[in-house]
């Protein structure tokens, strides 16, 4: 089970397979939309996706995983695609009793499984852009589709209070975002830019996160060496220090802001796949196939997580010290903030953005 005390203790002894703070439980591979940016999948993968696992083995999985973690994190492809992920959500928190449910979504199926809404600790949407026709380019739908998001974002969000999660969004930083938000205010011809994203999020009382588009687990290049890139994060670094609802450490966006290399330690977040099997000590190192990581275990055959993660730690051993390459903020957050615990506690104790009031200047 996490413990801040025990990590901290590892860190002293130069451990590195510190204790996971949640757990990334992938429901389902499949997807109802084609993002251009997303590598792994997509309705045209679909066919080449194995199925999902039935309504019994997710939730046996998960009966494994929660005899060590605490929180939990479902994701996909696209989770809302999985037949039973209704009773999936509500046999976790309710059952299996997780102290706390993240879930991401594309937003195109939260009316048909508004039941299973109330479980949730966290709702993250992922969006780039308010604009439907420039936002139905990127996930490959007609722009019908794309504001039926729109129209189920603002929706949902109206209804945190009723339902008792906290919604938020998650947009990637692409060439595309970037030529939009460079333009003068208002006078972008790309579509929404980033002021767009942050009254959107002002008016629907949300959050929002920010990730650069990855390609084969790096930045991609052109953000690499973009002074528009550079421009952005730096002014995502103000508007937060303003109080606008940017939902990340200023810790995690200084390290975006040139990539700066820092400790990463994976297996706070582990990632378990849809048939069980965990990626330890994370994705990027079991796709690299270069000896550092794989699939050791799969949760159904194990009674314990402790056992899945003692023949993790037998096979691979602690994670390598020098890997930095991923900057995604589910990976790179976690351990910017377990490498600097005083970071933590100043962010902990940062003002909450008042989000009634807060206006971009």
């Amino acid at each position: 089970m996490f413990s801040p005390a025990l990590n901290l203790l590892k860190l002293t002894l130069n451990r590195r397979d510190l204790a996971p703070r949640m757990a990334i439980y992938y429901v389902t591979t499949h997807c109802n939309l084609n993002c251009a940016y997303c590598e792994d999948f997509g309705a045209r993968r679909n066919p080449q996706q194995a199925a999902p696992p039935s309504t019994e083995k997710a939730l046996h999985i998960l009966r494994i995983l929660r005899s060590g973690v605490s929180r939990l994190w479902l994701t996909g492809g696209e989770p809302f695609t999985h037949p039973g992920i209704d009773e999936i959500i509500l046999k976790a928190k309710n059952e299996l009793e997780f102290k706390q449910i993240s879930l991401i979504t594309n937003g195109f199926l939260l009316p048909q499984h508004e039941s299973a809404l109330p479980a949730l600790d966290r709702l993250t949407v992922s969006l780039d852009s308010t604009a439907p026709e420039q936002w139905s380019q990127t996930i490959g739908v007609p722009p019908a589709m794309a504001k039926t998001i729109l129209e189920n974002i603002r929706h949902y969000a109206a209804l945190q209070d009723k339902f008792g999660y906290k919604m938020s969004l998650n947009a990637v930083i692409s060439p595309e975002l970037l030529e939009a938000s460079s333009q003068p205010d208002n006078q972008s011809e790309a579509g929404s830019t980033l002021q767009d994203l942050l009254m959107f999020c002002v008016a629907n009382k949300l959050q929002i996160s920010f990730s650069p588009q990855s390609y084969n687990n790096w930045p991609r290049y052109e953000l690499m060496v973009s002074p528009a890139y550079r421009a952005f994060i730096a002014k995502l670094i103000d508007l937060k220090r303003r109080g606008a609802p940017i939902l990340a450490s200023e810790q995690y966006l200084k390290s975006m802001l040139d990539f700066r290399a820092y400790d990463c330690y994976p297996t706070l977040i582990p990632r378990i796949y849809p048939n069980g099997d965990l990626s330890y000590p994370c994705r990027p190192l079991e796709k690299a196939e270069n000896g550092q990581g794989g699939r050791p275990v799969n949760l159904l055959g194990v009674e314990t997580w402790a056992e899945a993660w003692k023949i993790a730690l037998a096979e691979y051993g602690q994670p390598p010290a020098a890997c930095n390459s991923c900057f995604q903020q589910c990976y790179a957050e976690p351990s910017l903030m377990a490498a600097n615990p005083l970071a933590w506690v100043a962010e902990s104790f940062r003002t909450r953005a008042d989000l009634s009031t807060y206006a971009p200047g």
